[in-house]
């Protein structure tokens, strides 16, 4: 089985919503840039993200901070947002079961599937971070993906475009791919990718077929 981020993966995200939420933190005070929201926070929760803020800080966000930054999130990503270029092709051509692991709820999950004609590939196979304890870099996701669609997790491939999730990936014993294609990656992003155990890197999604073949032989 073959797991995939959404963010920053599937469709290409990162950018508008670390724009939108260094945004709204700046309207609150929390003076932060978008390049620094992406450098310290990419393929996080965020509800870890906030909390992270909120100890650095030693600040408490406002009330209904985390609803706001959603729907402020929400509203970008339905006009904005485009799918990840070459992701139909390579989801077209890729056979076996798919899934959706990401750190976002699943209302953004879907929401964002929706807007770039995706979700028909995945649906109902649909999982967030919310669900489990703790979020990438744990593993806890991917291992209960792997419970919920009975398949072991020595036997599953991951797509992932940030350190956190493809150390979450490693950790839960399955073989990450890094994806470095979207417009938020900056140049040393596949070298920290490797460093938190991608067993490839890949740039294009055109890529992904021949990358999966290789690593598994499917």
């Amino acid at each position: 089985m073959v797991i995939f981020d959404c963010n920053g993966v599937l469709v290409d995200s990162e950018a508008i919503a670390a724009t939108v939420a260094a945004q709204e933190l700046t309207r609150v005070g929390f003076a932060v840039s978008p390049e620094i929201v992406a450098r310290f926070f990419a393929g996080r929760r965020s509800a870890d993200m906030l909390a992270d803020i909120e100890a650095a800080t030693k600040r408490k966000l406002p009330e209904n901070f985390a609803t706001t930054l959603a729907s402020a999130t929400l509203r970008r990503l339905r006009t904005e947002l485009r799918p990840t270029p070459h992701i139909a092709h390579a989801l077209t051509w890729l056979r076996g079961p798919k899934s959706v692991a990401s750190s976002s709820p699943l209302d953004r999950v879907r929401v964002s599937l929706d807007a770039c004609s995706l979700l028909r590939f995945f649906d109902p196979y649909l999982f967030s971070a919310n669900d489990v304890a703790r979020g990438k870099p744990a593993p806890d996701l991917f291992l209960h993906v792997a419970a919920k669609m009975r398949v072991k997790p020595q036997d599953c491939i991951v797509v992932e475009d940030s350190p956190a999730g493809v150390a979450a990936a490693y950790g839960a014993g399955m073989m990450p791919i890094g994806f470095v294609g979207g417009s938020h990656s900056a140049p040393n992003l596949g070298a920290q990718l490797t460093t938190a155990g991608a067993r490839a890197v890949i740039a294009d999604m055109r890529a992904l077929k021949s990358t999966v073949v290789a690593l598994r032989g499917w």
